[in-house]
């Protein structure tokens, strides 16, 4: 990096939302535009969808080797969601945001409380912006999860239920973007927008840019 941009700390970009949202389309549009930022590759005990490939979508684990990572503090958070547990390693953030690189972490409103809680009173704090992905209408949420036809119906109805509490907590985020159907630029757009309005936040410098 050069200029400005060395001198500035990277973001961690807390996104979350009901399954359903479409966060997956959003912030994988916004990574095609922008290569520069890192995504945390989030570890999972659930099985991989057709087309998922270990290391790349997640870090596939069962379940004893997850609580090896649990024991070893590897994790900077973790949850059990919908019968499989999921959880950020501490690497995929620490070594980017320590270069300076600007990260992207997709987590449930669970996981996303724990990172508040642990960063708080750590240089992370002052690098996490949580933004809050929701659909357009609960009826878009049902659709897109029984478009996906790799759930059980019963799955489906415990994700549709789970949903209602994870929309109940959009206003412990400091941004929210809304998903609608057909309306996925948008989406992208205003979340692109959260990005650049983080690298210009006065509290990301290390030092003034302008000075040697």
């Amino acid at each position: 990096m050069t200029g400005a941009a060395c001198r500035r700390g990277g973001t961690l970009i807390v996104l979350s939302g009901p399954s359903g949202a479409g966060k997956t389309s959003v912030y994988r549009a916004l990574l095609a535009a922008h290569p520069e930022v890192s995504f945390s590759v989030s570890c999972t005990t659930r099985p991989p969808r057709p087309g998922e490939r270990d290391g790349v979508d997640y870090h596939f684990l069962d379940r004893d080797a997850f609580q090896e990572r649990v024991a070893a503090g590897d994790l900077l958070e973790y949850a059990e969601v919908h019968g499989n547990w999921y959880g950020t390693l501490r690497r995929e953030v620490d070594a980017p945001l320590a270069e300076g690189r600007d990260v992207l972490l997709d987590i449930d409103v669970q996981g996303a409380r724990q990172v508040r809680r642990v960063a708080a009173g750590t240089p992370l704090a002052a690098a996490a912006t949580y933004v809050f992905c929701a659909p357009g209408s609960l009826d878009d949420l049902r659709r897109r999860l029984r478009a996906r036809g790799t759930d059980a119906a019963a799955v489906i109805a415990r994700r549709l239920q789970a949903a209602e509490a994870e929309l109940a907590a959009w206003r412990d985020y400091d941004w929210l973007i809304v998903n609608e159907d057909g309306r996925l630029a948008q989406a992208v757009a205003h979340l692109e927008a959260i990005l650049l309005a983080c690298r210009c936040r006065t509290a990301a410098y290390r030092k003034e840019p302008w000075t040697p």
